[in-house]
Formats: structure tokens, sequence, C-alpha cells
């Protein structure tokens, strides 16, 4: 886990902590069951686009990667029916646990998923990136204590450069007796558990002024979620307590390898 300093505030920062990178064929979810899939190796000139067609967001999503990550010679998860994906989601379409909140955060580390309630019925639902079995995401009941639009790693920085890592539309849930805090923040989405226990979400706009891809960014679940909690208008840049944040459940255990 990193530790920066945000004003009075400390931060977990959400680099990969893992140098082996482990294809998704190699994790195994409850939900893989719901979905007949078969491990497909990306082929040279291949992409998502190629390989799911219209269905790439949710191929991307059931694989719980980005594009920047889905190289030639990766095994990925592939439907034998690519339309099974339009309607899949591993988590609850009703959580009753969040029913008598407004808006409610459910994160199920053994599905690597996000999903956001409003009384208890799912609006909408994210793959994530958490904390390995090394670095574990705590699990618990918690709350959202603090929003910071431009957040970013003091220890951390973009591979090959000086630059520090950033982690935008960061959502503070957590902080521990040291005054390590964790967040839900944007992220590379690499297929697998790779943070040092933060939640990473998709945010292509990050990956493309850093890394120049993808070209044309489509994936901006953090930002959504950030704005669901925060309001449309609180785009500030200082890092805002959120005295009535949304509650949060982080259930499960991050996975490990599968078949």
């Amino acid at each position: 886990m990193i530790v920066m300093m945000v004003t009075v505030l400390p931060a977990v920062s959400q680099a990969e902590s893992s140098r082996k990178h482990r294809g998704p064929c190699e994790i195994a979810y409850p939900s893989d069951a719901m979905v007949e899939w078969d491990c497909r190796v990306i082929l040279p000139g291949e992409s998502l686009e190629t390989i799911f067609g219209e269905y790439w967001i949710e191929g991307a999503r059931f694989n719980r990667i980005d594009r920047r990550h889905a190289y030639a010679g990766l095994s990925i998860k592939v439907p034998r029916r690519i339309e099974d994906l339009a309607q899949f989601t591993p988590l609850p379409l009703v959580y009753p646990p969040g029913e008598p909140d407004e808006k409610f955060i459910l994160i199920d580390l053994t599905e690597q998923f996000l999903g956001a309630y409003e009384f208890g019925a799912l609006r909408f639902d994210s793959p994530i990136a958490s904390g390995n079995r090394r670095n574990q995401t705590p699990a618990g009941e918690f709350r959202v204590t603090a929003a910071h639009r431009q957040h970013q790693s003091c220890l951390y920085t973009i591979e090959g450069t000086d630059r520090p890592y950033p982690m935008n539309y960061a959502l503070r849930f957590y902080v521990n007796r040291e005054g390590v805090s964790y967040w839900i923040h944007g992220r590379d989405m690499p297929g697998y558990p790779a943070s040092h226990g933060c939640i990473g979400l998709y945010d292509e706009t990050m990956q493309k002024e850093q890394y120049g891809v993808p070209k044309d960014p489509e994936l901006f679940d953090a930002q959504k979620l950030y704005l669901w909690v925060v309001g449309e208008e609180s785009e500030g840049e200082g890092v805002m307590t959120l005295p009535h944040g949304p509650r949060l459940h982080i259930i499960g255990q991050a996975p490990g390898s599968g078949r």
C-alpha cells in the first residue's frame, strides 16, 4: 500500500502491484457458469472490437479488462453466443440491505464487480480491479466520506515516465488505524486483481492522455460513479468531504487462478 498526502488526507495509490500478468482465463468467477464460453487467444491484428463486434464493451466487462491490456497472445473468455453478454451482470438486481438508501454501493470482490443501487434496485454496474490476496481490499460495511476529482499517487508513476499515476474520480471509503486511506477511482483494468487495496474502475480518458490509447475513449465508469455520488455540478479539483455519502458494502474475497 502507498501513502500520500492530499491536504490532511493520506491515500493509497493504485498502480499495478503484480508484475506477472495473468490472463482473464486464469481467473475464476462464480458467474462464469451463467454463460457458456471458451478460452481464446487474441491473434495478431485482433482486438476486443473485432472479436466481440457490437458487443465489445460487454466482452471487455465480462473479462474485467480494458482495451489497452487486450493484446495479441493473451487468452480471454469468449462466449459461444456473444449475444448472451447483452444482459450479463454477476450482481443481484435487487439488494435488500440497500433498500432504505437513495444511493448504495455494493462491491463483490469474488466477482470483481461494483453495483450502484437506488433504494435496493441496481442502477448500473461495473467491473473492478481490487487488491489481490497479498494487498487485500478491506471487506465490511463502510461509507463514502470524501471525493477528489484529480487524485494521484505520490509514489507510483506511469511506466516509463516520471509522471504520477492518475487516480481520477476518487471516492474515499475507509481510513485504517495507520491513517492509510482506501479509494474507489479510475485506473488501468488489466483483467485481474492488481491494486494495493483500492478499487479501480474504467477511465479510458486517462489512458488516452497518458498512453495515447484508446483512440476513441468510450469507457468512463469511474467518472459515472463519481458524478452519481457527488452530483453533476460538483466538479471541484480539491478534496471534498461527504458527511452524508452513500453507504457501501464490500463482500467476498479476491479470486485466485481458475481453470
